[in-house]
This record gives C-alpha cells, structure tokens and sequence, in this order.
C-alpha cells in the first residue's frame, strides 16, 4: 500500500495550473452556511490575493477610523453599549437593551454620510494575468459592509446569509442615473432553501406565531430596525414608519420579549404562522405518477425502472403528518387507474371472494387492486374516486404490490401512443381538491389524437440561423402553458422526467413544470441496459420524489423606499407585480429578481426582504423571512468595488434564457458579450485610478475580473454555442441554466478540473479533524495544461469526464485500472474498478464519490472515460469512433480554448482591447 502511495508519475517540470498571484497553494475556502458565518477580516489573508490582502487590510483600517469617531456625544468616543451574543442557541443578551438616543436616531435615518467604510476598488490588468486565477470563482462575495452600529443586536449572524439571497450590487446606487452610467445589472438571487432535507438547515425559528410587521410596507421586524420612545416602539427600516409592538400578555415587548426573538439576530428566519394566515388547513403531502405504458416505455426499461424506484422510495417519501397521498396513473392509448384499497381490508375481500366463489377472478386482480382502463380520451372521468387517491399509511403494502406487478401488467403491451394532455388532466381531476405534485416519467412523444398532441419537428437547415430559436424552441401547442394555469388554480406542481433515444420535444413540455415551480430531467440515449444509465435516473428520481416539500407557498421581495421589483426569472407563477406562486417549493432551484430605482435613495443604507409564506410538510403553515442590509453610494467606483462577479453571471445567464426564443442565438451571444464590453468600457472611462500603470490596456476591479471569463464561457454553453446542437439538448441546457442554483451554475458554465496524476499526498484521502476527502487544488479548463502522460478528472456539474493521456506510463494505468495496456481501459460511461491493492485507485475514487455527493441537489453524475490520443495508438482501434465523439465532447468544455471555431479567452480579451479603445 505504501509502495503505491511514494510512486511517482510523470509530471511538468512547471505548475502552471497555479497562478503566480494564489500564494502557498491553499484550496479557496469554502464559502460557509448560515451557521458558521464567514468574517473576511479574520486572517484569511493565506486564500486571497495580493490585491484582495490589501483590500482587507485598508477595510479594516477604515473601519477602525470610524470606530473612533465620536458619534454619540460621549467623552471617550465608544459606541453604545453592545449584546454580547452566545451564538448557537436562542439568543439572550446579557443586559437589557438601552434604547438609542434621539440625536444618534436622527443621525441614523439621515442621508449624511460620515466617512462610513466601503469595499475600495483595485484595478488589475485581464491581459497580463493569464491564466485567469479561477481560485476567485470559490471566493465569497465582497462583503456587506455595514458597522455593528446599524443593528440593534450586533451578532455575527446578522447580514450573513449568502447561500439564500445575493445581490448583484453590495454597494448600491443611489440613483437610478448612477445605476444606468455603471451599467452594472441591479437584481437579487435568491434560494429559499439550500438543503433537500430540512433537517440539515439549522434555521432558527419562531414558534409563539406573534408576527411584527410593519403597519404600512408591512415588512417583518428585522435586525436592523430602531428602538423610538424609549423602547416602546420601533421604526421601520424600509419606510421609516413608526409602529407599535404587540401587547403579549401584559409584557414590556422590548425589554422583555425582543431580546430573545430570534429574528433580532439572524438573517434567515423561520416564523410559524397564526390562523389568519391560513385559507384552510395545511394540505397533506399528495403524489401522483403518470407512468408511460407504452411500448417504447417497455422496450427502453423506463417503466420497470421507475416503478422499482417508487417502491423503494416509499419509506422515504415526506410523511412528517403520517398524511401522505399517492396515486398511480399508467398512460398508452388509454387511460389505466389503479384502486388500491387499505391494506387492512385485503383479508375480508379475499374471505368475501371466496365465499361468493368467484376465487380465481379475485386473485387475479392482485388482491383487490384493480385496473380500471377509460379509453375515452376525449372526456376522462374518475372511476372510483375515492379509492384512486390512496393514504401511503394505510396502503403501503398493496402499494408496494401493485408497483411489483406493474412491469408484469404491461410488458407485452405494443401501443406505441402516449396520450399526456388527457392523462395530466386526468391527474389534475384526481388531486385538485387537495394540490401537490404531479410526476411525469416517459419516454414516448405525446401523439394521440388530442389537444397535447406533438409532431417531430424537422431540424434540418436551421442551426445557425435567425429561426432556429423561434422555429424550435417555442411550443407546438398552447395548451403546455395555458394547462398550468389550471394547476396553479389548483396548487398542482408538474415534474417531467423524459427518457428517450428519440426526439421527446423538451421545449414544448418544459413549459410544464416551468409555470408550475417544477423541473424538467432530461436523460437522452437512456437504456435500462445500461447500468450507468439506470443509476443515474433512480438516484435522481428518488432524490427528486423524497426531498421535503413545502405547499402553497407565495413569495414576495421588498426593498427600502425608492426600490422596486420589476423582473422575475425562474420556474414559478408570477401571480401579480410583485408576487410569485409556488404550489410546491422545490429545494435545487434558485430565482432571479430584477430591481429598479424607481426614486433617489437619501439614505445611507437599504434593505431587502424576501418572504417566503407556505405549508410545510409538518401541517403547520410557515414564513421564511431573508433581510440583508447593504449600504448606498453615489461613487461609480464603489458600486464597481462591491459587484458580486457570480451574482451577476447568474443574472445575465437567465437574462440570455428569457431573451433567446424572441432574439435568437447570434443575438444572445451579441448580448452577452455587448454587456462585457459595456461594463469594461464604462470603468475605463469612470474609474481612472492614479496608482495604476497608465498603460495598463484592458482594466477592471479584482472583484470582477473572472466576469468576463464567465461570460466568454457562457456563449459556448450547449444553451447558446454555435453549431448543429440537438433542439431536445439545447432546451434541456436552457432549461438547466435557469432554474439551478448559483455554485451549480457556475459549474455548468466553467467546469472544474483536477490533475490526479501529480496531486498531493493527502489528495484523495480523509482529513484527519473533520473525515472530509480532500480535493486537490483545480487547474485552468484549458488544453494547453493537459500532458500526453497526465490522467485529468472534469466536473462539467452534470457529468464527469477521467481524461487518460494516451502516452500515459503503464503504472499509472496499472494503479487506476488493473491493467497494464492502456488499449484495454473501459471507454465511455463507465465506473472505475476497485483495486484493493492499489491505494492510487482507492483515492481517485474517493475523489470522484467525493464530487457526487450532494445534499443541496439531485444531480447524479455519471463517469465517462476517455483515452487521449496518443503516439502509438493504432487507427483501426474499435472504439475509434466512439473516442472522437468523447474527446470532442470534452473539447467542447475547455472554454479557454477555441471550442467550435470560436475564440480562444485569450484572443477574446484582445478583441474586447480593440473595441474599447476605438
């Protein structure tokens, strides 16, 4: 074993996968959750750059000046008394809390500014650091800077809250003049939750169901509101209104109460809601599957699959309230219920059967489950109602006998019809009186005679052109979006998981599950002979169907006065101007809110609110409520300073989503880059720094400056590149780019790679505080970097690519596959074998379980392998086809590079050069 370990493998004599501006070589750190808030101040200094220590180091000097300054009027120049906070559990302060005085509230709430701290803007040059330093991309966001003396209760997990609301902007404008000269986009990213199971968020919550808000923006009391008339009300931080505190039992809400709400000191807050809140009780969690029958379902292995899949996620399934309904829908050419009674009543039926004497009948019916078939598409109708829409409790075990007997029930059925539109609507008549999920696995084009029926559509001709957008990606048939309307009345999610080796039309049936808050997962080529295939789909599917499920929920964001929502992007139902319906709130999708400045903001700081009302699985109803405080400017350089380089990609991705079907592709890629040379044009001739090179050629902030690396990467994106890209493909990636969630996004769009061959020691092995497997540090995406003799792992974020150098040593070989001949390595999707005797291959597997695992989402990621050319590879090898597909597809992913004659990043930037200083 230790033999294995000390092998050296050949490796360049130069790292230049690490950039000459990262020191030491330390991975980024990981940007923290709500528990355990990341200070930027506290000796961080070994992740950062050069610039970003300098950065740091004059924040805190600036912020140590204004800690000096008397603003109270006292003698030694101290701040008001301060909580000392023991975080972790309800907090309590250790003394009561002295209201503010009068002067120092009017210096609050007043437009002056006195030499508060700001993010401070430090220009790099993009030409000369090349190869981009992408250990930026796992950096945090600039901070919020906003001092302990703007919240009531300073704690350090008040303001920090980046894994559920992000901003484009953490310095913003004052005017929407000054937002438009910056032209830097103004919008919130938001992710109401960032775990599949609730119970791996440790979010506070409220249980009294006492709800503080604001009288007239009807905001919820937050960290950052003011004590007024010694304690006895409190102003509102986004209207300055004056409001009363609730009476609770003849208490001294301020005193005695507040110190101990929890929404005073945390960002992200739980509040169980009162009665009022509800229109009726918290609906069960409901389930309802429309499983494909056809032939083409059968062939492929999809309904076996699924239904194998189902049974064993049926203890998984949220049923916190022992509430939880399933229905089951089977679809051909007709319609095939199923009534599943209790699983209590089987023994009297049977006993019943036999006495009438009609055994042999019964039996046949699996115990009293019945198959009840309408083929009148036309007007379905529920037979037995009441007996289709079963309790998971009391029917678990004939649930679990009906999913056995499925794939037996059909398997020889030839009907190549799928009949969806009759089926969804069939499934909406099913649940609408309660809601929840609707759950679609197919692998055949909807093409019965009906309202939802769909044609393959001819792709030929129209790549590249003007019409490939509007002639391919828009519905065949109204009735994919006007039927969501129905199931938002309804509160009815949609979810589609379409397997198919043919044309399944993805753009037309994602319209589904995009108006309803569902998602769509496409698997193309799928076989159920493919073992990779299969654990892809059944690690996804029991993901998807068992992560926690809130109901009903509506979401609505607020800003300080002067600040409007006025863009919505993601996958829900904007039911009015400000605000959105879920009837099922996912867990692995993120959204997108534009803001506008609608009047000048007079204040120092502004504020944001994101509310989350719904249904938990737990029957009670509940209020998720985000607040962040960021501070305003009216200095374009320190609007440029506090840009947050990921938000923003987010932003212009779904941005590029919702404008290509109207635009077109050559227009979307025209966009993205017009808005690079738009923002490096602008900071060029607003932000003139005396102490920079004046000849520096192609300027912009640290903070910034993988954005337009990201967007170069963007438009060679399977959403938006050029060339002949499958229509069902490019819809999936549009699809994909909309709804994930920011760290999976940037993922999707700048792949991560690793060098195995030449990685460190403790690579691949546990650390030995925390058991976690170590990643080894992430190289360039770029070709260039990849040696003949190097083995390379890619995390494309939807798939994983083991990249084997064709002039590889054999040891190597040996150590990663067991044998010497690297003609003989497995090719395409595959799982690497377990060598017990090679401690190498136990650590690059670790390795890749390592990137799988996920808690945040349901992404499965299959292993391609792929064999780069090398000297003597032999040109009649079998898999010769196959590998210049796969190497191909692994070129397409260095986006450093020219991909499909497209420009390189390097040549990118010279181009931006030359626009910019015509």
């Amino acid at each position: 074993m230790s033999g294995h370990r000390k092998r050296v493998y050949p490796k360049a004599q130069f790292d230049y996968s690490n950039p000459a501006t990262i020191s030491g070589g330390v991975p980024p750190p990981q940007v923290p959750g709500q528990q355990v808030p990341f200070q930027p101040q506290v000796s961080q200094q070994q992740f950062m750059t050069p610039i970003q220590q300098q950065l740091n180091n004059q924040i805190d000097q600036t912020t140590q000046q204004v800690a000096n300054m008397n603003l109270y009027g006292n003698k030694d120049g101290n701040f008001a008394p301060q909580y000392n906070i023991n975080a972790g559990s309800p907090v309590i302060p250790q003394q009561q809390q002295i209201p503010l005085p009068p002067q120092q509230e009017a210096l609050q709430h007043s437009g002056t500014t006195f030499g508060k701290p700001m993010n401070q803007l430090y220009p790099v040059d993009l030409l000369t650091e090349l190869p981009p330093p992408i250990t930026d991309l796992e950096l945090p966001p600039p901070p919020l800077v906003v001092p302990n003396n703007k919240v009531l209760y300073p704690s350090d997990t008040v303001n920090k809250c980046t894994d559920y609301l992000r901003c484009t902007l953490n310095a913003i404008p004052k005017t929407n003049a000054l937002l438009k000269k910056s032209k830097l986009p103004f919008a919130l990213v938001i992710r109401p939750f960032t775990e599949l199971d609730d119970d791996d968020e440790e979010i506070p919550i409220n249980t009294d169901t006492v709800l503080v808000r604001c009288r007239r923006c009807r905001c919820y009391l937050n960290p950052f509101v003011t004590l007024i008339q010694d304690g006895r009300r409190w102003r509102c931080n986004f209207c300055n209104l004056a409001n009363d505190f609730p009476l609770v039992d003849n208490t001294n809400f301020a005193t005695q109460i507040l110190p101990q709400r929890p929404e005073m000191f945390y960002s992200v807050v739980d509040h169980l809601a009162p009665p009022q809140y509800s229109v009726r009780a918290p609906p069960p969690s409901v389930y309802c599957f429309i499983l494909d029958c056809s032939h083409n379902a059968i062939k492929n292995g999809l309904l076996a699959t699924s239904a194998r899949t189902i049974l064993e996620s049926l203890d998984s399934l949220p049923n916190r309230d022992d509430r939880t309904r399933i229905a089951i829908l089977c679809v051909d050419n007709a319609l095939h219920y199923f009534s599943v009674p209790t699983d209590d009543d089987d023994g009297d039926d049977d006993a019943d059967a036999d006495a009438d004497g009609d055994d042999n009948q019964e039996k046949n019916e699996k115990d009293n489950i019945k198959m009840l078939d309408v083929g009148d598409l036309t007007e379905p109708f529920l037979p037995l109602p009441e007996s289709l829409l079963v309790p998971l409790l009391q029917c678990r075990s004939n649930l679990e006998k009906l999913l056995n007997a499925i794939p037996e029930i059909f398997q020889f059925n030839i009907s190549p019809k799928f009949a969806l539109a009759p089926a969804l609507r069939a499934a909406r008549n099913m649940i609408k009186h309660i809601g929840g999920k609707i759950i679609v696995c197919s692998s055949t084009l909807p093409n019965t005679d009906d309202e939802g029926a769909l044609k393959p559509r001819s792709e030929t001709g129209l790549a590249n052109t003007k019409k490939e957008a509007s002639t391919l990606l828009t519905p065949q048939s109204g009735f994919y979006k006007s039927f969501t309307i129905d199931c938002n009345k309804s509160q009815i999610t949609i979810d589609l998981f379409l397997a198919s080796d043919t044309y399944i039309d993805v753009a037309t049936q994602s319209n589904l599950a995009r108006y309803t808050a569902g998602q769509t997962h496409f698997y193309p080529g799928w076989s159920a002979t493919n073992l990779s295939d299969v654990t892809k789909f059944t690690k996804e599917f029991s993901k998807h169907i068992t992560m926690d499920l809130s109901m009903e929920a509506v979401v609505r964001a607020r800003g300080t006065s002067g600040l409007k929502m006025s863009g919505f992007y993601g996958h829900f139902f904007n039911r009015s101007s400000d605000l959105c319906a879920f009837p099922t709130v996912p867990r692995d999708q993120a959204y997108v809110f534009e803001v506008s400045i609608e009047e000048t903001i007079v204040k120092e700081y502004c504020y944001f609110q994101v509310a989350c009302l719904m249904s938990s699985n737990a029957a009670d109803r509940r209020i998720r409520v985000i607040t962040i405080a960021l501070p305003t400017t009216d200095n374009i350089g320190q609007v440029y300073a506090s840009a947050d380089q990921l938000a923003l990609t987010k932003y212009f991705a779904v941005k590029a989503v919702h404008n290509v079907i109207s635009t077109g592709f050559e227009e979307t890629r025209e966009y993205l880059d017009k808005q690079v040379q738009d923002i490096l044009s602008t900071y060029k001739g607003e932000n003139v720094v005396s102490n920079t090179a004046g000849g520096a050629p192609l300027r912009l902030c640290a903070n910034l400056r993988m954005l337009p690396l990201l967007m170069h990467a963007l438009t060679k994106n399977m959403a938006f590149r050029k060339g002949v890209v499958p229509s069902d493909h490019r819809a999936a990636a549009l699809n994909n780019l909309e709804s994930i969630p920011l760290e999976n996004l940037i993922k999707s769009i700048y792949p991560t790679v690793y060098s195995l061959h030449d990685m460190p020691d403790e690579a691949g092995l546990p650390e030995e505080e925390s058991g976690e497997i170590l990643l080894p540090q992430p190289i360039n995406a770029t070709m260039s970097l990849f040696e003949k003799y190097g083995l390379y792992l890619m995390d494309t974020n939807n798939e994983l690519f083991l990249w084997v150098g064709g002039d590889s040593v054999n040891e190597l070989i040996m150590d990663v596959f067991g044998t010497p001949n690297i003609f003989e390595i497995p090719i395409g999707k595959n799982e690497l074998p377990a060598l017990e005797n090679s401690e190498f291959n136990t650590r690059v597997r670790n390795i890749v379980s390592k990137i799988r695992e996920s808690s945040d989402v349901v992404t499965y990621k299959n292993l391609y392998i792929v064999r780069g050319a090398g000297i003597s590879e032999p040109v009649d090898h079998p898999s010769a086809r196959e590998l210049s597909s796969l190497r191909l597809w692994v070129g397409s992913y260095l986006v450093e590079d020219k991909v499909l004659n497209t420009l390189s990043y390097r040549e990118y930037l010279q181009t931006l050069k030359n626009k910019i200083t015509k």
